[in-house]
């Protein structure tokens, strides 16, 4: 049985982008590795240059509560300046004013909610439990522009991911629904996965120096009866109140 914790991640725009650095901003469907490592060194108020060794050791299995709807924004940057405002270029000088504006187009996942099951090294997994009750800096999803909707830590449990299959879901279900399929990925194989290859394994979040590496992703989906479903706003934060009570918490 593995020790581990219940976090919950949900916000009015998300974004996890895992190939991209310039003009086109990409997102992932759902939480990267790279995000929530991330998110607990935030937490723990890691400088950008730490030693992330111990908090590659943690497992993340996600369940997509909301998986929301994928939007772009087209951005611009840099324009209508007098040249000494410009953009600096990488000889020292400024860009000229008629060349200066840089365009980017930024993609986002808008109304998603993620629950996450991590498990790891008990003493890791106690560290990241109060920074994440307490964090250092302030937490958002992925961006900074894009601050989480609510506390993060739902609970230290026993069996993460046999609680992550008991959990209220947060969203609607139709009324002619007696069942909703919901998708979970997983860092580790699991039975009747599909197997793909995803760049998001932090190895350094140093500015200049920022580097990851490919591991494998296991995606499953899995059907909840539709009364799992238990809404949003109050009606979701009651339910998860009333299972709080029914767990064995550590």
């Amino acid at each position: 049985m593995d020790y581990g914790l219940l976090l919950h991640l949900a916000a009015p725009m998300m974004s996890f982008g895992t190939h991209s650095a310039f003009t086109i901003r990409d997102t992932h469907s759902r939480p990267t590795r790279s995000a929530l490592i991330g998110l607990c060194a935030a937490a723990l108020g890691l400088p950008r240059d730490a030693d992330l060794t111990d908090l590659r050791q943690l497992r993340f299995t996600i369940r997509a509560d909301r998986p929301g709807q994928q939007q772009s924004d087209f951005h611009t940057a840099g324009g209508g300046y007098a040249a000494a405002r410009t953009i600096p270029s990488a000889d020292g000088g400024r860009k000229k004013p008629f060349v200066a504006t840089v365009i980017t187009h930024r993609h986002y996942l808008a109304d998603a909610a993620f629950t996450v099951a991590v498990t790891g090294p008990a003493d890791m997994i106690d560290e990241v439990a109060a920074a994440l009750d307490q964090p250092r800096y302030p937490l958002y999803a992925g961006r900074r522009a894009f601050p989480l909707a609510g506390p993060i830590l739902i609970a230290r449990v026993p069996d993460p991911n046999q609680e992550l299959i008991r959990l209220p879901l947060h969203r609607d279900a139709q009324p002619w629904e007696t069942e909703v399929t919901v998708e979970y990925a997983s860092d580790q194989p699991t039975t009747h996965t599909a197997r793909t290859l995803l760049a998001d394994e932090p190895v350094s979040f140093e500015p200049l120096n920022r580097t990851h590496q490919e591991r494998p992703e296991y995606v499953t989906t899995r059907t909840h009866p539709a009364n799992q479903c238990a809404g949003y706003g109050t009606d979701w934060i009651s339910a998860v109140a009333t299972y709080r009570s029914t767990l064995e918490t550590l």
